[in-house]
């Protein structure tokens, strides 16, 4: 059964497997990209594999940061990964409560600082990020402002803004 467009029993085994079995909510995303040398050419292509498919993304940087601006840029995909897990996360919750959505957009945003990109300060690159909803539903407004403080709680996305997160870098050197 689907409801505002989420697959509920898929959605609910597994939350059923989860709880028998910690190591079953446990998953590794992998994004794999190359550099392009080639002028004229996006400046990052990735492949992306997902539930048995593939989907090529490419990205360059906006002219005033030495791209071409010929596809979005990094910054754009941030934006946009943040507001599409935002509204999956907030339809999934309504989903799960009952709740009936009619239109759900969401406006997602931020304010860049360019002076820490150039080596120009050491001010916040970004200092936030705005999510904006727009809920059509019969239900309640408190009923969908609950709705938004459970996504706001449970967004993989939003955690990854808003927790520090250890990260690894490494490096693979060949000499040429």
């Amino acid at each position: 059964m689907k409801r505002n467009n989420v697959n509920l029993e898929r959605l609910k085994n597994t939350a059923a497997e989860a709880s028998g079995d910690p190591a079953k909510a446990r998953r590794t995303s992998r994004v794999e990209g190359t550099w392009n040398l080639e002028e004229g050419k996006p400046q990052f292509t990735a492949t992306l594999t997902f539930d048995g498919r593939t989907q090529t993304l490419e990205a360059d940087q906006p002219g005033f940061l030495g791209g071409g601006g010929t596809r979005p840029g990094p910054v754009l995909y941030c934006l946009y990964g943040t507001a599409a897990c935002f509204a999956a996360t907030f339809a999934s919750m309504a989903a799960m409560e009952g709740v009936e959505l009619r239109g759900l957009r969401v406006v997602a945003e931020n304010d860049i600082n360019l002076r820490p990109v150039l080596g120009l300060s050491q001010e916040p690159i970004v200092e936030k990020v705005r999510l904006r909803l727009t809920v059509s539903s019969p239900a309640p407004r408190s009923r969908i402002e609950e709705l938004e403080a459970l996504a706001t709680q449970r967004c993989p996305a939003v955690y990854c803004l808003t927790q520090p997160i250890r990260l690894e870098t490494s490096l693979e050197y060949h000499r040429g």
